[in-house]
């Protein structure tokens, strides 16, 4: 499925539902998610929010002190809880303040957007929407539509590779924190991951 085909499925699946639409974009870290979110929020116009889920993410701080600094991506590094409450109230409420993750800074951003009232369609993105551990499966029932992207693993890694190198890390550096971090994610997420509504290759 193309993105123009993806969006226009979203848009018809949209147009039956009340309220806000919710789609759930899934995939291990370097999927493409970022990039096809805002593709499809292109798309569709108007109407149409990304929600990033890595808002989310536990600051360093709490991190270095809970001993999980060097696994920062792992599911157990997110407020998983406030994420979901973030879904709910996008469910009820007409403003809500959303979260951003500044990859330059490393840090997330409080209140760094706003979906407002006229923000119908939501495309929410992240590794783990559709993981099968505690606590993730609590949001399935808040998802009108879930997608995956399946890349293959060496595309992954060849990503990252740039993407790290691209943040300043020497190519031993790069390998280094992928294969100690992203990779076992990559592994987790797509082997603990349920089946999606949509599936792009």
């Amino acid at each position: 499925m193309t993105p123009q085909a993806l969006a226009d499925h979203i848009a018809a699946r949209a147009a039956r539902h009340e309220g806000r639409f919710i789609a759930a974009l899934a995939g291990p870290p370097a999927a493409g998610k970022s990039t096809l979110a805002a593709e499809l929020v292109a798309r569709l116009g108007k109407g149409a929010k990304v929600v990033p889920m890595d808002g989310f993410h536990y600051d360093d701080a709490v991190l270095l002190a809970r001993g999980a600094r060097d696994r920062k991506g792992a599911p157990d590094t997110f407020d998983a809880q406030g994420f979901f409450h973030l879904l709910r109230r996008l469910r009820a409420e007409d403003e809500v303040a959303i979260p951003l993750f500044d990859r330059s800074l490393e840090i997330s951003r409080a209140g760094a957007d706003i979906i407002g009232p006229a923000d119908k369609i939501l495309i929410v993105e992240g590794n783990y929407l559709l993981l099968n551990e505690p606590p993730w499966p609590q949001a399935l029932p808040l998802y009108d539509l879930t997608i995956w992207i399946d890349v293959p693993e060496s595309d992954l890694i060849a990503r990252l590779m740039h993407r790290w190198a691209s943040y300043g890390k020497t190519e031993a550096q790069a390998r280094a924190w992928i294969d100690g971090n992203d990779l076992p994610n990559i592994r987790r997420v797509v082997a603990g991951s349920g089946r999606a509504d949509v599936v792009i290759s």
